[in-house]
């Protein structure tokens, strides 16, 4: 029912919600808590490392206001699990990797700086401030543990040497003797530092309690996990629980994740039989957010004597934080396994990987989930690679390359590459960005007393999230039509891609759509939102309540007109049939069912599952431009040439492009996360943590070199996370480039201009 010359309709349509984004009036779960709810505060650990030895909260329970003051030992009481839950490992051995326990709210010991112990609610959120000053709070320090090693004072039982797990992929023994007897063979220790996420809109939540039922309105990715979790811990039946996501302001996967305050706004709101909010201020976010990346690898490449790839070999440790999160364990072991050898005809693999538990914020996923890191390391090595082979960095890629005829292509780590022309998008990409006039770019830098580089990197993306996806589609008695989604926006825009898929597939125009997502009661079912997933299964699922609704709608036109169903045919636009002069679209077929009183014809719904995943690729390329006399890294010129395969709204694929790439290049540049050797941490505002402004960012080239997938219907590929997967690479082998004229060999991000300049002058002191 869907011909793939139809996204030729495909249309760069201006988003719809950012008008009233701009004028101020969205949405967000600040905005919709009801006036007269309690407002929670959180009371946290201001030590990294400790045994409570005393935690008395009687003094704010009598002060002003105060409803509540929660506790550990109060939730346990109440028969609250207090045991947040997260995906745990296989070890190398076979055994399971540790899983310790990890509470809503401290108990008996805190393990990093900012660990919710107590939540205050009162009337006002200054009341519930002022309240938690009088929370007596007293321990024993114990040592903090901040390195990423072995050792150090345990931070649990189930780990005594703080190693949470020790896991591997591939063969290492293989992978040995081809390095033991290859021609060249290359190596190189690389850090992939920590993010603090920085979302627009800090976390918040509301909770309110009517009619023995729970409501609980969270700015996540998805209201299912949330509803499920709340129903376990709480003790209620599914039915008793609904989850909303109003307007999101920026996800990045750190709102993927179920967190404490959660839980214990919806355990005080069934409590108090009143509603209770939450809204965390910036600094807080900065302490208490699951952050990013965080590991460090040795990578090593076997390459024959012709510079053909026959090996590689990558040996990471990642920073867990002081508790295993949501889904920390499988995002540098499993996901970054998925894009393990990227592009590259290589079969013989070996990733070894150990998490470590520190007295530090949990780590999770942020924009691109293991792939980024993954890439990263694996393209940041082959530009290392070809300067040590003294070979064209492009060359070498091309060399290497996964060929067009091995298609389809299983990958060493099991994945099935279904199409790919590297070859051809790269060549895209180097004119794009004008590679041939980098010489007298590089002059007039040189003369102007800068140092110039240029970075590439060719990137592959494995979409992930979960491959089903339902969606319902309701023929309004005002004219109207919503469709209800599985997945959920954070800032994509999916109000205007979901309603331009389902008129593109219908004729239904726009205007006339409305999307309705985030919420329990309405979507039976859904993925949410994270891992490049929602275009391609949530226009799958619309696909397939379009071809139920054209089904039935036939059957109807049938009894109507006399006519046979199989004889009615629908053009994309209007349904028509031989021997008849009626035309009638979907609404009009939609009022005709209304007026006779067939009511089982105006919702029509659908649960798809695609067969497999798709892998969206590019290439970066990245000049820069740097001041030696003040280190400062200057992002001149970026080009980005993408194969997403059919796409449903350029312009909006370019804006997830533009984004993923400004958190790529804010990361490389200045984005750092600093403790000092208690575990406090030193980046916990934006006057220290430097997220990237409009300067940092340069204007980007951005063009496609489409190949349809074959993996679903719509030959489409995802593309949330592409530009962050390509921009990490992209920008280190370009300063890398611009410093290797000065005998600068390894530099680790992020390239602040203090770090730049004393790399400069480290290696202008060697070379004398």
């Amino acid at each position: 029912f869907l011909k793939l010359e139809k996204f030729g309709k495909s249309q760069s349509v201006t988003r719809v919600e950012d008008v009233r984004f701009l004028k101020g009036t969205g949405r967000y779960v600040d905005d919709i808590a009801p006036v007269h709810a309690l407002h929670g505060f959180v009371f946290r650990s201001p030590v990294a490392h400790a045994i409570i030895t005393q935690l008395d909260v009687s003094a704010a329970r009598s002060c002003a206001g105060v409803q509540a003051v929660i506790t550990a030992e109060d939730l346990r009481e109440a028969d609250v699990d207090l045991h947040i839950e997260a995906t745990i490992l296989k070890n190398l051995d076979g055994s399971r990797a540790a899983d310790p326990f990890r509470p809503v709210l401290a108990t008996q010991r805190v393990r990093f700086v900012g660990e919710p112990i107590a939540m205050v609610i009162a009337q006002t959120l200054e009341q519930a401030r002022d309240a938690a000053e009088n929370i007596v709070f007293e321990y024993q320090d114990l040592p903090v543990h901040l390195a990423l090693k072995a050792g150090g004072e345990p931070l649990h039982e189930e780990a005594p040497d703080n190693i949470a797990f020790d896991w591997g992929m591939g063969d290492q023994a293989a992978t040995e003797a081809v390095f033991e007897t290859a021609a060249h063979r290359v190596a190189l220790d690389i850090a992939d530092n920590r993010i603090i996420v920085a979302s627009i809109e800090p976390r918040g939540c509301f909770a309110e309690w009517e009619e023995d039922r729970l409501h609980v309105s969270v700015n996540g990715q998805g209201v299912w996990p949330t509803k499920s979790r709340l129903a376990k811990m709480l003790k209620l039946s599914p039915e008793q629980v609904r989850v909303t996501n109003p307007d999101v302001g920026g996800g990045f996967g750190m709102k993927g994740m179920n967190y404490p305050e959660t839980f214990v706004c919806a355990h005080a709101a069934r409590g108090l039989q009143r509603p209770v909010r939450w809204m965390s201020e910036r600094t807080e976010a900065m302490l208490s957010d699951n952050a990013g990346r965080d590991l460090t690898s040795l990578a090593e490449l076997a390459f024959d004597e012709n510079h053909k790839m026959l090996a590689y070999r990558v040996t990471s440790k990642c920073n867990l934080g002081a508790y295993n999160s949501q889904y920390a364990q499988p995002i540098q072991t499993e996901l970054f396994a998925k894009v393990l050898m990227g592009t590259y005809d290589v079969q013989t693999t070996w990733l070894a990987v150990k998490g470590v538990f520190t007295n530090t914020t949990q780590v999770d996923a942020y924009r691109g989930a293991g792939r980024p890191e993954a890439i990263f390391v694996l393209e940041r090595l082959m530009d290392h690679a070809a300067r040590e082979l003294n070979v064209d960095p492009l060359a070498l890629r091309r060399k290497n390359f996964i060929a067009p005829d091995a298609f389809p292509y299983r990958s060493a780590t099991g994945e099935v590459y279904d199409v790919g022309q590297f070859a051809k998008v790269l060549s895209h990409a180097e004119a794009s960005a004008d590679m041939n006039g980098f010489v007298n770019r590089k002059q007039k830098s040189a003369m102007a007393g800068k140092l110039r580089g240029l970075g590439l990197c060719y990137y592959i993306e494995s979409i992930l999230g979960d491959k089903d996806e339902s969606a319902k589609v309701i023929f309004k008695d005002d004219g109207m039509v919503d469709i209800l989604v599985g997945t959920q926006s954070n800032g994509q825009g999916h109000e205007t891609v979901f309603a331009q898929f389902l008129s593109d597939q219908t004729g239904i125009p726009a205007d006339h759509i409305r999307v309705v997502q985030g919420d329990s009661d309405l979507i039976a079912r859904g993925g949410g939102t994270g891992g490049s997933r929602s275009g391609t299964v949530q226009a799958n699922a619309t696909l397939q309540t379009v071809a139920v609704m054209q089904k039935a709608f036939r059957a109807f036109l049938s009894d109507k007109l006399d006519v046979d169903a199989d004889q009615i045919v629908f053009d994309d636009e209007r349904f028509r049939a031989p021997g008849s002069n009626l035309s009638p679209t979907f609404l009009e077929v939609a009022d005709m069912a209304r007026a006779a009183g067939r009511e089982d014809l105006m919702q029509h719904s659908a649960y798809a599952v695609l067969d497999s995943r798709s892998f969206p690729n590019g290439a970066h390329i990245c000049e820069v431009e740097i001041d030696p006399d003040t280190g400062a890294v200057e992002v001149a010129r970026y080009s980005v040439v993408d194969d997403f395969g059919n796409l449903l709204n350029p312009m909006l694929v370019e804006g997830q492009v533009h984004g993923g790439v400004a958190q790529g290049i804010g990361q490389a540049i200045s984005e750092h996360v600093v403790y000092d050797d208690q575990g406090q941490l030193l980046s916990a505002s934006f006057m220290d943590y430097a997220v990237p402004r409009a300067k940092d960012v340069p204007f980007y080239q951005f063009e496609t070199e489409p190949l349809p997938t074959t993996t679903n219907v719509m030959g489409m590929k995802g593309c949330g996370e592409a530009g962050t997967v390509g921009a990490l690479a992209a920008v280190s082998n370009a300063v890398h480039d611009a410093l290797s004229c000065r005998g600068v060999r390894q530099l680790d991000m992020p390239f602040t201009p203090l770090r730049v300049w004393e790399a400069l002058n480290q290696a202008d002191v060697a070379a004398e």
